[in-house]
């Protein structure tokens, strides 16, 4: 029973890093759509977050499962715990690429075109992809430390906003209300998309490793034949 507790908590990190490269993709597609005016691929990725929805749903269901099956022990239960949050912090992950994903059609054909801006929003969703990929190398390879150095990353992020901000609210900003709301609003959204992507990082300390099967006989002692 413990063997089968500890596969399935195995396929839940597998999906995980699976559900982290989609958010990642996903918030791709949506700052090249917002940048380039392709409102196919923002169709594309609005699309998207009904797979992440479903994936999100169940995984969610399978922890809810595997608690109710066997009662972990403190290490088991605080990864089943762990995958949760992380699931959770993912399909916001999704939730915001759509938003982006939605003012890139909404928009269209009037893309943000402010030239003051445009370099900024595009640094900061590099970035925010970026983590997501980060975010997912941290899972798949369990290299503790690593997540560290993505929160420190996050400082650039929050930097960026700053910036964004100042150029917004200067005087001599000539775009309009409109297009310093929508600004805005995008700068928020890289933001936040990679603050969730820090997040699952962060819990990735609590997930399970992987696991490699001993040779059969040695877990009760008996001499390999």
């Amino acid at each position: 029973m413990r063997a089968t507790f500890h596969a399935q908590l195995d396929e839940l990190v597998t999906d995980l890093v699976r559900m982290t490269r989609l958010a990642g993709q996903m918030m791709t597609n949506a700052a090249i759509a917002l940048h380039q005016g392709d409102v196919a691929l923002a169709e594309v990725v609005i699309a998207k977050r009904d797979q992440m929805n479903a994936m999100h749903d169940d995984t969610e269901q399978r922890c809810i499962i595997l608690l109710a099956r066997r009662p972990p022990v403190a290490g088991d239960l605080r990864a089943v715990v762990a995958a949760l949050r992380a699931v959770g912090h993912l399909k916001r992950m999704g939730n915001l690429a759509r938003h982006i994903a939605l003012i890139a059609r909404l928009k269209h054909p009037n893309p943000m075109t402010a030239a003051e801006v445009r370099p900024v929003l595009a640094r900061m969703s590099l970035l925010a992809s970026q983590f997501a990929e980060d975010a997912a190398l941290v899972i798949e390879r369990q290299e503790f430390g690593s997540e560290s150095q993505l929160a420190e990353a996050d400082h650039e992020v929050d930097a960026l906003r700053r910036h964004l901000f100042g150029i917004l609210f200067a005087e001599d900003w000539p775009h309009g209300v409109e297009q310093a709301v929508d600004a805005a609003l995008i700068g928020r959204y890289y933001e936040r998309f990679a603050d969730h992507a820090v997040a699952v990082a962060a819990e990735a300390r609590y997930l399970p490793t992987r696991r490699t099967p001993e040779p059969h006989g040695l877990e009760t002692g008996c001499p390999r034949r």
